[in-house]
């Protein structure tokens, strides 16, 4: 992909997404008078502040570390450590070497065979110098990294940050702990407990809000309720409670409280922050974080519009015959803070341990989760999709009946519905990525809006070079082979892609469609939930068959199309189908 960017353009996309920005921002606070946005934007200065002193913190412990090898006592590991930190640095050096050699050789002086051979050492050179510096990462961790150390301090600082604002800063952390591929594991493993162990709202706080919304105690409402949360999120807690007439057991989603009217402030100095980091550091664009968060967040806190999103979405997946099941609304006790439904039992989709004491196969699972999303995409009469698929909100469970896995899916507050228009083209998209299809890739990546970026874009579709796919587009293959997506090697070779391209990958994000942007965040939690699964199966060709069904299902019912056309469609469709078939036959 070009990397050139002029500063006229980063600077005119930044002026359009600030503008998108500040409208949704300004709609957002107009609905409240500027007396009751006081108190809530005062408070919100307070947390802008714990943000701003928490990244000087981090900033001065990066900065000291440096200096700090000098006052550290001899451990008596000290040597092996400086020479396994040098030797990190050599090999990450190696590895961004090879990489950009990889990416950029082209060899179009030799014959296509002596080509060929030539892409494949380098290629075999760069997975070797990643095995390497897994290796040299590994041992370098059983001593003790320094820098180590630092990355868990400076995520400690950012937990703490996150647990101790709450709200919208727990939504970023979640966020930002699905980001395997960009930032150090330290932060992933850290942040990663805030999809299980946030701020909890207390008791009394809970019967107050249910107070307020439902006209009554809970135990007036209720037959019996379980003080303590069983789970807690960003936004709400989930209480157990049982029907006073069915004694059914009942999950109860509290909306923590105040955070309705506190979250106006939040937004107003989280997009404040976003246009003064653009300022400060012009090379990046970050408009399109405060472009996601600002129009969405406050349809997240009406309970009302999440039980019609969960309604909905039941009614889909009734029709794609997918085991999965969404939790049943009790529509009398549910108001915009609270919500009331169905108890539905489950594990987290990353428990592999609990997969494997009820024997249920993470192939299996992989395979489930990845249809069920592709068909929210893909499938249906429209693309309604659940954009915030964390390990937390997608539960698995035995089902007896058949032995296989079965979804429980929560949380519907955070939903996308992509025009028809917008789902054809990302359909060519995957369909095209699936098959290898250069030019189906580039000619999709187009009419998305693009450009000459499709490299970068198709890369961060399928957080893989995008060499492999044109690989895969020389030997006629489905499987991305190079090594095992699980493997610590792998990882390395696509943080260090990542980490190279990090600010074009900012400046595509200022540019895309808006519905892309929550289909991102679906595919990195999506992709971190595959990762933890050891990435058993090929959610690419799960995805594109779904994506290559929607195209010909477009085209046979296109009322302009011949009897020609329909046959073509369909003779492009069997060809489709039959490649899955063998590529699935190989794999088994």
């Amino acid at each position: 992909a070009s990397t050139g960017h002029s500063s006229t353009s980063c600077q005119s996309v930044r002026e359009s997404s600030s503008d998108i920005g500040n409208a949704h921002l300004q709609k957002f606070i107009s609905s409240s008078s500027s007396v009751s946005m006081l108190i809530p934007t005062a408070e919100a200065a307070v947390r802008a502040g714990r943000l701003v002193s928490t990244a000087l913190l981090m900033a001065m412990d990066y900065k000291l570390a440096d200096y700090s090898s000098m006052f550290v006592p001899d451990d008596g590991k000290n040597q092996k450590r400086d020479y396994w930190e040098e030797e990190t640095s050599k090999r990450r050096h190696d590895l961004e070497k090879t990489q950009e050699h990889y990416s950029r050789a082209s060899h179009h002086h030799l014959p296509i065979k002596e080509r060929v051979i030539a892409k494949r050492k380098e290629k075999e050179a760069m997975i070797l110098a990643a095995e390497r510096l897994a290796e040299a990462e590994e041992e370098l961790a059983s001593i003790g990294c320094r820098k180590s150390a630092i990355h868990q301090t400076a995520a400690n600082r950012l937990l703490a940050l996150c647990r101790q604002n709450g709200g919208v800063y727990v939504k970023v952390g979640q966020h930002l702990a699905n980001l395997d591929y960009i930032l150090p594991s330290e932060y992933i493993s850290t942040l990663s407990s805030l999809f299980d162990d946030t701020p909890k709202t207390s008791y009394d706080d809970v019967a107050a809000v249910i107070e307020e919304d439902l006209g009554g105690k809970p135990e007036a409402i209720f037959d019996g309720i379980e003080e303590l949360p069983m789970a807690s999120a960003s936004l709400a807690q989930v209480h157990i409670a049982y029907d006073k007439k069915s004694h059914r057991k009942l999950a109860i989603k509290i909306q923590h409280r105040g955070l309705r009217e506190t979250s106006r402030g939040d937004i107003y100095a989280l997009v404040s922050v976003v246009r003064l980091a653009e300022r400060i550091f012009p090379d990046f664009s970050y408009g399109w974080l405060a472009d996601e968060i600002a129009p969405h967040l406050p349809r997240e806190l009406d309970f009302i519009n999440e039980g019609k999103n969960a309604e909905r979405a039941a009614a889909h997946l009734k029709l794609t015959k997918l085991d999965c099941i969404v939790p049943k609304i009790i529509w009398e006790n549910t108001t915009p803070r609270v919500l009331v439904m169905e108890f539905e039992e489950g594990f987290k989709a990353t428990d592999t341990g609990a997969m494997a004491e009820v024997n249920i196969r993470r192939r299996d699972v992989a395979n489930l989760i990845s249809s069920v999303f592709s068909s929210q995409v893909f499938g249906g009469p429209s693309g309604w999709v659940h954009c915030d698929p964390h390990p937390a909100n997608v539960l698995v469970r035995r089902n007896n009946k058949t032995g296989k896995p079965q979804l429980v899916l929560l949380d519907h507050g955070l939903y996308r519905e992509l025009d028809n228009e917008f789902r054809l083209r990302y359909a060519h998209l995957w369909k095209s990525l699936m098959l290898a299809d250069l030019s189906g890739i580039k000619h999709a990546c187009q009419d998305l809006g693009v450009g000459d970026a499709y490299p970068l874009f198709a890369a961060v579709i399928l957080a893989r070079p995008f060499d492999e796919v044109i690989e895969r587009a020389k030997k006629g293959s489905l499987s991305q082979n190079t090594v095992s997506t699980a493997s610590k090697a792998d990882q390395v070779v696509m943080r260090g892609y990542a980490q190279r391209y990090l600010v074009q990958i900012f400046e595509l994000l200022a540019t895309l469609p808006r519905q892309m942007l929550l289909l991102l965040k679906m595919n990195d939690c999506l992709r971190h939930i595959d990762y933890s699964l050891g990435s058993p199966t090929n959610t690419m060709v799960v995805c594109g068959r779904y994506a290559a069904q929607k195209v010909y299902k477009d085209s046979i019912s296109d009322e302009k199309a011949s009897w020609m056309d329909r046959l073509v469609a369909w003779k492009d469709y069997m060809n489709v189908l039959v490649r899955i078939f063998i590529h699935d036959l190989g794999v088994w």
